[in-house]
């Protein structure tokens, strides 16, 4: 796989009963970066090298479900609560008893914002790409999103999502044509209203076409890494995630009305569908009402869902100047 990252160190770390694979490199204060759907360890190839020469420890994890890592197989294992437990514990392994700052991208965002809130003592600052904190959850967002697309016979590819065994079958088909297509229909280069308009009825794939060639931001060796790490994990353990959302809803009950008190930043892009998700909802004015330390909000213009990996150089710059202002 072609990477910029280096040559990081591979290693298998015990955190929360399970065993997580991950990518180490640098040495220095800890850094712990955590992916989102459907990516790996490699979501963040292009920020490993600079962030850990700039004088920090990073360690790029593979969450649970994924890659190298352990894969339990029951949904509630893959529950806020256990996988934010992860986190902490990978920082507890791996921080020599200092606290870690935590950067995530797309459910990693909601993962690293939830672990600064639940496990204060181990986490010292906080980052997301696309996913902003708007404050503890009162109700799922298959729930509250409900009206604006299932009610109305629309395709809300959550809702999909909640069936066991069903977007499984669908994606690991053709795992290849899986990761292009679902990767393009949240690219920047994706035309306005793809996939728009599909019936509750359909698929996750229904409508998305297979870009020949694809944008060069994610190059044919980078996709068939990542198809070659979910041959290995299948997409069960990452589906889950999203089958947790009532469970983490009330497992949240007792930290209604709590901000994230850690120094934070965000990224985003600005043709993101998920900012949009929520017909009527400025996301980041509520995340500054949420996050009363937020230091700065990026919005990267003609970006989509995969901030990182399309705009490598602008997010890597911002992520190191965050990270160097930082107080000891």
């Amino acid at each position: 796989m072609v990477s910029s990252s280096g040559n990081p160190e591979f290693r298998m770390i015990d955190a929360n009963g399970v065993r997580l694979r991950a990518a180490v490199a640098g040495e220095g204060p800890l850094v712990v970066l955590v992916h989102g759907f459907p990516e790996s360890w490699a979501a963040w190839r292009h920020q490993i090298g600079p962030i850990a020469e700039a004088g920090f420890k990073v360690c790029a994890i593979d969450c649970r479900g994924y890659g190298g890592s352990d894969r339990p197989h029951p949904v509630e294992a893959y529950d806020l609560e256990t996988m934010t437990a992860d986190i902490a514990g990978v920082v507890a392994a791996e921080g020599g008893g200092a606290p870690g700052v935590l950067i995530g991208h797309d459910w990693g965002a909601h993962l690293v914002w939830h672990t600064a809130l639940l496990h204060p003592d181990r986490i010292r600052a906080v980052a997301a790409l696309s996913v902003p904190f708007l404050g503890v959850a009162e109700r799922a967002l298959i729930d509250a999103v409900r009206p604006a697309y299932g009610d109305r016979g629309k395709f809300f590819y959550q809702e999909y999502f909640q069936k066991e065994g069903v977007a499984e079958a669908e994606a690991e088909r053709d795992l290849n044509a899986f990761v292009r297509r679902f990767y393009f229909w949240l690219s920047g280069e994706a035309p306005d209203g793809l996939g728009n308009g599909r019936p509750a009825s359909g698929g996750v794939l229904d409508g998305l076409p297979d870009p020949d060639p694809f944008p060069g931001w994610m190059t044919e060796e980078d996709i068939a890494y990542l198809v070659s790490e979910f041959r290995q994990s299948g997409l069960r353990g990452p589906l889950n995630r999203y089958r947790n959302q009532h469970r983490d809803v009330a497992f949240l009950t007792p930290w209604r009305g709590q901000k994230i008190q850690q120094p934070a930043f965000f990224i985003g892009g600005e043709r993101d569908l998920v900012l949009s998700m929520v017909p009527g909802l400025d996301m980041i004015a509520a995340m500054r009402r949420n996050v009363p330390n937020l230091t700065g909000a990026v919005m990267l213009e003609g970006c989509g869902h995969w901030t990182q990996q399309e705009r490598p150089q602008e997010v890597t710059a911002a992520l190191v100047g965050w990270l160097k202002g930082l107080p000891a």
